[in-house]
């Protein structure tokens, strides 16, 4: 019997089997007794050597790389075409690399000019250094196996993704300061990929059209076909349609889960729910949540991500018209207060590099999960182009006392008592050099400030309320040095593999900025070649 007691009672009814063939009857029953009909079918027969889930710069990557090996490619992309590129789409395109000076940084940039290596110290950033920043930012928590491929894969791995297409340029905008007339970089990342995050997607996604490889937008993966303890293709959804697409190998690219508000409450605690998210809206888990369903195990800092500072009036997800322009990086260069009017971190703890990928935790803490980042005269100029937008929550005063009453939801008078107190505390016989750590600090202060101290006390005065907004999370599947799949006896699964954010054991608490785009590229190359060999051997 048919209830008719709710608003609406679905009943699917199994009516044909055919082959590789099904045809799905729902029937709606609406209050009122009308009647919907309509018919979804599940068709099968498409293979491939190897399917890549995702778009982003992991997947597409591992996809050029299997092609390399000869294996027939599909690339799936849940995203409409407009929305292509997954996370990656959305960054500035920074990407950090061991490298031992200019020489290998001609490799990477044959077009650096000769003015620009004239008046550029690029400087060393080597594997050790590398592999420090690694442990010391993950508090030694990095698997040491994953983090040495990265590091001394960087380098080659840049010179490949050079061979298909994608450029790259010295980060001026980002990451240097003049000093004595030539631009000096710091905390270790100095190129950026040419046009960003869509210049690299398009390059990317280029290379993939000249390769033959195909794409199906608006394609989601739903679940991983598994064969006598193997994988062998995945189900995928296209609107009302549900479809088997077989492979031989299938790689995971599909991104973390910051986009699920369920999983992010779930796993990275109360208050996350409330974290704008800085990229795609189609990052919801699905590639984990597939690979644990067929007996992957979990691995990495679930209870971690990367956040940032964000403008507190950027929309719920990312905006490709503004890309990461609502990121507010450039506060070592001045204070941060939170809606008591207080400081709360030590915003010259380090390069920004170093912290910025944690500090957005550090915001959400605070109350309203906001905060207002100060600078004075002395150092706008020298502030990021993300400060420059159109799309700004920002104030100005020519007084620190007229700045405290247009801080929207802060106490002005503690404020006005805060900026004193830390003016006075600097120490001015220490010269300020931002290229560097320099030692200019504050003393006495519950919450000091290490490096890059000035007193705020040259109008006009600038003010930008900022959020917490989260990039991508750290908790993943565990992948084994060829980028297979791991299940939780410890042996591979075959034919699965993964790349990119969500595999799990890279990076616990914080990250070296540049290591995400780093680390897609390398494993997303592995992984598809390794899965291209496993299809065609």
């Amino acid at each position: 019997m048919i209830s008719l007691l709710g608003s609406y009672d679905r009943i699917v009814y199994n009516l044909f089997s055919w082959g590789q063939l099904y045809t799905l009857l729902i029937i709606t029953i609406q209050k009122g007794g009308c009647v919907n009909i309509k018919q979804e079918t599940r068709v099968s027969g498409r293979e491939f050597d190897v399917v890549v889930v995702g778009a982003g710069n992991a997947a597409l990557t591992a996809a050029l790389s299997a092609r390399e090996h000869g294996a027939k490619v599909l690339v799936l992309e849940r995203a409409p075409y407009d929305e292509r590129g997954g996370n990656s789409r959305y960054t500035a395109g920074a990407i950090r690399f061991a490298h031992n000076g200019l020489e290998d940084l001609l490799k990477v940039m044959p077009d650096l000019t000769e003015d620009e290596q004239k008046n550029t110290n690029f400087g060393i950033y080597s594997r050790e250094e590398y592999f420090d920043d690694m442990a010391r930012m993950t508090h030694f928590r990095c698997d040491p196996d994953l983090a040495e491929i990265l590091i001394d894969n960087s380098l080659d791995t840049l010179i490949w993704m050079g061979s298909k297409g994608v450029k790259f340029q010295p980060s001026y905008g980002r990451q240097a300061f003049k000093v004595d007339g030539r631009f000096k970089f710091w905390g270790g990342l100095c190129l950026e990929t040419w046009g960003g995050g869509p210049g690299l997607i398009d390059s990317l996604l280029n290379a993939i059209q000249m390769d033959g490889i195909e794409i199906l937008y608006n394609s989601r993966a739903m679940e991983l076909i598994l064969e006598k303890g193997a994988v062998r293709g995945v189900v995928v959804s296209e609107g009302t349609k549900t479809y088997d697409i077989r492979a031989k190998s299938v790689v995971l690219a599909s991104g973390g889960f910051e986009a699920n508000t369920e999983w992010r409450t779930r796993y990275l605690g109360p208050g996350w729910d409330l974290a704008p998210v800085r990229g795609t809206r189609f990052n919801t888990g699905d590639g984990i949540r597939m690979a644990l369903d067929i007996g992957a195990v979990s691995n990495g800092n679930w209870s971690g991500c990367h956040a940032v500072g964000w403008d507190r009036n950027a929309p719920p997800f990312g905006d490709l018209a503004v890309g990461d322009g609502f990121q507010k990086h450039s506060y070592p260069l001045g204070i941060m207060v939170n809606s008591t009017g207080r400081r709360f971190v030590d915003e010259g703890a380090d390069f920004r590099n170093y912290t910025y990928a944690k500090y957005g935790h550090e915001i959400l803490r605070q109350p309203g999960q906001f905060a207002w980042q100060i600078f004075d005269a002395k150092v706008s100029h020298m502030l990021r182009d993300e400060y420059r937008i159109r799309q700004v929550t920002k104030v100005t005063a020519d007084t620190i006392e007229e700045l405290s009453k247009k801080l929207e939801d802060v106490d002005a008078d503690t404020f006005v008592s805060e900026v004193k107190a830390f003016n006075d505390s600097v120490r001015k016989d220490v010269l300020f050099d931002p290229s560097v750590k320099d030692g200019r600090c504050t003393e006495g202060l519950d919450v000091p400030k290490s490096h890059w101290a000035n007193p705020l006390d040259e109008p006009p005065y600038e003010a930008y309320a900022i959020t917490c907004g989260i990039t991508f999370t750290f908790g993943g599947l565990k992948i084994n040095n060829d980028g297979q799949v791991m299940n939780s006896d410890g042996l591979p699964i075959s034919g699965l593999y993964a790349a990119g954010e969500l595999i799990g054991g890279l990076f616990y608490f914080n990250y070296p900025g540049g290591t995400g785009l780093m680390s897609g590229a390398v494993f997303g190359r592995i992984s598809g070649s390794s899965a291209g060999k496993d299809a065609v051997s």
